[in-house]
């Protein structure tokens, strides 16, 4: 008895369907897709952390094809002219302040001269910078300033040895003042003068 013969062209299984109980097999030349993992945000890419340059690696430069941030350099300080003024400031008001001291103990005092000179050369440094003319400024104003502070200090003790007030003595007998200082002047009177002077070159290099 004869075999029965099969139709033909029987319908294939089609693509995608489940093959032998397996839902992600492929059909035929097909890889079977990746199963997922569990994890919803597996693939997703990282969320932003709010700062622009968090993926950026070491050694990169900064945004804009710039380098690194600029840092401003500090202001040098080379105002000669400011310096100069500074200085001169300084020996006017430390000269009335030994001016002020000399009379009222009645003598000179040479640490109070140093004094004078060391602040003149140090705030007018500190303004100026190590220039040579504001240190030379320096220094002539400080003898100066221990000149006008001796010529103060007379002026109050004759105020006192007269019973006259200090403006009339500075106001209407200053050649008096200044004779009365030629008279009195000697070596220490001249030495002060000198340490104000160098003073003020020691100040100034200090401050720069």
């Amino acid at each position: 008895m004869s075999q029965p013969v099969q139709p033909p062209n029987q319908p294939q299984q089609p693509y995608g369907q489940p093959v032998d109980g397996n839902p992600y097999a492929g059909g035929p030349g097909q890889g079977a897709p990746s199963a997922p993992t569990g994890n919803p945000y597996g693939q997703q890419p990282p969320a932003p952390t709010g700062n622009p340059f968090a993926g950026q690696q070491p050694g990169q430069g900064a945004p804009f094809g710039g380098g690194a941030p600029f840092t401003p350099a500090p202001p040098a300080r080379n105002n000669v002219l400011l310096g100069v003024a500074v200085a001169l400031g300084a020996a006017i008001v430390a000269g009335i302040l030994y001016g002020v001291i000399a009379g009222s103990i009645e003598r000179e005092v040479g640490y109070a001269a140093v004094g004078v000179g060391f602040l003149v050369g140090f705030a007018a440094s500190k303004v100026g910078g190590s220039n040579p003319v504001v240190i030379a400024a320096s220094a002539v104003f400080s003898i100066g300033a221990v000149y006008v502070g001796q010529l103060i200090g007379i002026s109050m003790i004759l105020a006192d040895v007269a019973q006259i007030p200090f403006s009339e003595v500075v106001g209407d007998h200053f050649d008096a003042v200044t004779k009365a200082w030629s008279l009195e002047a000697d070596f220490m009177t001249y030495l002060f003068l000198g340490l104000g002077a160098v003073a003020a070159v020691g100040g100034a290099k200090k401050a720069g």
